[in-house]
């Protein structure tokens, strides 16, 4: 079969620029992995073409869509199905190649994957009765090899359709990366390629135009997704939203967590949101329906309609509509909780734990070069328990890093790892300080009564640690001056954090949660001098026990929650 000119092996070219000769390095790299390729379900596919409107009952050869990646054509040759039936079912005496021509534009950067897909794609039109002449034509009109953040571009589209890839920036060689951030503004902090994958299929959309992507829900809610988020909030319409976490949407087992996710360039309006279907047919196609009538019946139950699911750059709330009005009354009544006296942070990071963590009795160091050590291990129980993990202090109280002329057993005991410490990225940027942990550590953290929170649960883990022990980076933590810690425990266990963190945070499988920093620094709670004496009692016997539902009856009173939100909450603390 002969491939457009675009696909023909390439001679190795010595003077490419940076970004071209980067660009060809993906292009001819390890294949669909090193490109973020992951295989879509063909149920799936046909969902997200009938949420779009890409149905057989519309002129889809009078319409113009994009694939942006197409890979393997999970969604290229379904859409190739729908756009010939939908064709064949109309008389013309025009060309195929002139009804059909500008029908799609679809764009892959591997070339082994194009010229894969690009076969099957001609092998499909012969099978529809295209002569294969003709069959070639189209491939040649519809495919693209390339850079799709980079090839040109002045076509405007009715839908835009796919699952982008799935790339960490630590990936992408430098000066493409570089010439991408030039380029789209979305990408912001450790944004993925999928992020301006997204900005520019918005930007191309005609008026009324839409978009329909399945890929990771991260930046939904991440910091990275902040400019994203907002380019959509102003410019666009999250129409439907569909959780697909822990549903095989894919060929394979994936991490990524994945949703649906509808945008028309339209004002915004209401969103329509679905959680983790059943992928079978029967079952995506009643969906679907539900999801696209004008009016949703009565009493349904998998489809809800939420209003301002965006607000600028701030994450999308996505949970009931009565649990989102009690979020947003917290908000406007109540102070951030680092706003209040406490503060959240996190443990400490050594990026080799091997060499600076060890049991604390043996650390063989001076008795002031060690602490010893929080970890995940310690809290399980939901008690500090103790299992004699410390940690090496490399840093002198002052500021700075000790003199190890001056600590002759921790000289001796760092330069005995010192492979292993100065192997790290650290401390090969600075030598001099080789024996750094990555975290400055501060033995007064150690000293201070704090809470502690490992990171992902599928409840609140909230642990009173009396001030004796140095916080492991697996875990995070909060002090206060001014807040009671075992009354501040209560409302850390209670079911309005929980709705704090699980509005906030992105998803896990299973349905854990991640009580990260940035989503306890979400929560809302009065000051400690506006909570009565009585209930100060009753919120840390509720902690000390460990009651949740006392915590809960606690907590209630403390928002003065009404019953009504209450039952939001999934009770009513009686």
């Amino acid at each position: 079969m002969a491939f457009p000119p675009s696909v023909t092996p390439k001679p190795a070219v010595a003077n490419l620029s940076p970004v071209m000769a980067a660009t060809e390095a993906l292009a001819t790299g390890e294949g669909l992995k090193a490109c973020g390729a992951i295989f879509t379900r063909t149920e799936v596919v046909d969902f997200i073409l009938d949420l779009v409107g890409y149905t057989k009952d519309q002129p889809l050869h009078k319409k113009r869509l994009l694939e942006p990646s197409f890979g393997g054509g999970d969604f290229l040759l379904p859409i190739i199905d729908r756009l010939l039936s939908a064709w064949q079912a109309t008389s013309s005496n025009h060309s195929v190649l002139d009804e059909l021509g500008d029908a799609i534009w679809a764009v892959e950067l591997h070339h082994d994957t194009f010229r894969s897909t690009y076969a099957a794609v001609v092998a499909l039109l012969k099978h529809k009765g295209i002569a294969e002449k003709t069959a070639t034509a189209l491939a040649a009109r519809w495919l693209s090899q390339g850079d799709f953040l980079l090839a040109p571009l002045e076509a405007k589209f009715h839908f835009v359709v796919g699952n982008p890839p799935y790339v960490r920036q630590e990936l992408i060689p430098p000066p493409l990366l570089t010439e991408y951030r030039s380029r789209y503004p979305t990408i912001y902090d450790r944004a993925d390629l999928y992020v301006p994958f997204i900005e520019r299929s918005l930007s191309v959309l005609l008026e009324g135009g839409s978009l329909g992507f399945i890929c990771a829900d991260r930046w939904m809610k991440n910091r990275y997704g902040g400019p994203l988020r907002r380019l959509v909030a102003e410019r666009f319409h999250l129409k439907i939203y569909v959780d697909m976490v822990d549903t095989p949407a894919f060929h394979s087992d994936v991490t990524a967590y994945p949703a649906i996710t509808i945008i028309l360039r339209e004002a915004p309006g209401i969103t329509r949101i679905a959680h983790q279907p059943a992928i079978d047919r029967a079952t995506l196609a009643e969906l679907a329906s539900l999801l696209c009538t004008p009016t949703l019946p009565k009493g349904t139950r998998s489809v809800r309609e939420l209003v301002k699911v965006t607000n600028g750059a701030e994450p999308w709330l996505l949970e009931s509509s009565d649990q989102m009005a009690l979020i947003r009354r917290l908000e406007a009544c109540f102070h951030s909780i680092e706003n209040v006296g406490c503060k959240v942070g996190i443990g400490v990071a050594s990026g080799a734990d091997k060499a600076f963590i060890g049991d604390f009795e043996t650390l063989n160091v001076e008795s002031d070069r060690k602490l010893p050590l929080a970890t995940t291990q310690d809290i399980i129980s939901g008690e500090v328990k103790w299992c004699g993990q410390g940690i090496i202090n490399p840093f002198a109280d002052l500021g700075g890093l000790v003199n190890l002329n001056e600590y002759p057993l921790l000289r001796h005991y760092l330069e005995a790892r010192r492979e292993l410490i100065a192997g790290r990225h650290c401390a090969q940027k600075t030598p001099a300080n080789w024996y750094r942990t990555i975290d400055r550590i501060i033995p007064a953290l150690a000293t201070k009564p704090k809470l502690l929170i490992p990171d992902i649960k599928g409840e609140a883990h909230i642990v009173f640690e009396g001030g004796k022990l140095y916080p492991h980076h697996n875990l995070y933590y909060v002090t206060s001056d001014e807040w009671d810690l075992r009354a501040l425990q209560a409302v850390l266990l209670s079911a309005v954090t929980r709705l704090f963190v699980a509005t906030y945070s992105t998803k896990m499988r299973g349905g854990f949660l991640r009580f990260q920093a940035q989503y306890l620094r979400r929560i809302r709670i009065p000051r400690w001098t506006d909570v009565p004496e009585p209930l100060r009692r009753e919120l840390a016997g509720a902690a000390i026990k460990r009651d949740i539902q006392a915590c809960n009856q606690a907590v209630f009173k403390l928002y003065g929650l009404s019953h009504e939100e209450q039952s939001a909450l999934g009770g009513n603390g009686e």
